[in-house]
């Protein structure tokens, strides 16, 4: 059977178009657990993450998602009134482009097509329940995800997200962690207390200059608009308020604790838990000064410390710290990235 060339050129142009709908990465999320508990520390639910396309995905780990198991706000939790538990966990600086670079393969999880991989979450270790009470919950998890495709790029793709429903009685919280403390180092090297000494006083140096920008600059100037957004009175009072309480911080006066293993991380806090800091193994990667340096790092955690102002992590990373000022100047005054690279101010802007 003889076709002509516009009808061969017609099927190619539909064969790869149908190909590449076919090849269309996906993923589905689901959460099970019990149906009730009467003691919240037995709240331990499951995320099963399914690749339901026909390709092989590398996913990145990231510390705030399902694929992770440090008590971060993964959870979406809501009762019939909508109310939500009290967030008690801990606040995370991860760089994905660092963790995507990395040649550790804990920093990604691959799934085949098919293939799936379930992470078991206690809950009772990120969300206290005292403030909404007894009563029935729905969780979810974030189903945000990201990929490392063909050409290195890193890939948001989102999961079909299935929830599930359970009632909680009985015991509503577990006594939060108390990280004492009583020295200022924990499990560190003397080469690793050599580092955080210098990171510290560094740090110590970024927050006061920031501080004497802010006081400065009162009407906006390219470095605050470009990590903050659009100038107005009442954010760059916010972000002002934020370095004032951090700068009035002895940091090098702060506890270290040097004992996390994870080597794509850079650290994380309690934010109740004011002064104590867990370093990670990107930490220790990273340079003194410049971007996602060891001192910016020690100025983004102590903006989680609820009495520096309790920043959160809405994005991570310079590119989308900048998006994140351009499209939502409020959030941009609260994330814990933002203040991390106007306080290094690299590359420098006035």
């Amino acid at each position: 059977m003889m076709f002509s060339s516009s009808l061969r050129s017609t099927l190619t142009l539909l064969v790869v178009a149908a190909l590449s709908v076919s090849a269309t990465p996906t993923l589905s999320l689901k959460v099970s657990g019990p149906q009730s508990v009467n003691d919240v520390g037995r709240l331990r639910v499951v995320a099963t993450l399914v690749n339901t396309g026909d390709e092989t995905l590398k996913l990145l780990n990231d510390p705030r998602g399902a694929l992770s198991t440090l008590p971060t706000d993964t959870f979406t939790i809501t009762d019939v009134s909508g109310s939500t538990p009290a967030f008690t966990g801990v606040k995370v600086k991860y760089v994905p482009q660092v963790a995507a670079s990395s040649n550790d393969k804990k920093a990604f999880t691959v799934l085949a097509p098919g293939q799936s991989i379930a992470v078991t979450h206690n809950l009772a270790t990120a969300y206290n329940f005292t403030r909404t009470g007894e009563g029935s919950y729905n969780f979810e998890a974030d189903n945000l995800f990201h990929y490392i495709d063909n050409q290195n790029n890193i890939v948001p793709i989102y999961a079909d997200a299935a929830a599930y429903t359970a009632r909680i009685s009985g015991r509503l919280a577990v006594v939060e962690p108390t990280l004492f403390k009583r020295a200022r180092f924990v499990g560190c090297s003397s080469d690793q207390q050599s580092k955080l000494d210098e990171a510290a006083k560094v740090a110590q140096t970024f927050a006061a200059e920031s501080l004497a920008f802010l006081e400065d600059k009162k009407d906006g100037s390219s470095r605050y608009t470009t990590w903050f957004g659009t100038h107005t009175s009442s954010r760059r009072d916010t972000v002002l308020g934020h370095f004032k309480k951090i700068s009035n911080n002895t940091l090098a006066e702060y506890t270290f604790d040097c004992t996390c293993k994870d080597a794509n991380t850079y650290a994380y806090v309690y934010p109740n838990n004011f002064g104590y800091v867990t370093l990670c193994g990107a930490f220790w990667k990273a340079p003194l000064e410049g971007t996602d340096s060891r001192a910016g790092t020690i100025i983004h955690e102590s903006s989680h410390f609820t009495k520096n102002g309790g920043t959160d992590d809405h994005v991570y990373g310079q590119t989308k710290c900048k998006d994140l000022a351009i499209r939502n100047p409020k959030q941009a005054v609260n994330n814990a990235d933002s203040h991390e690279y106007f306080a290094e101010n690299n590359p420098s802007l006035s």
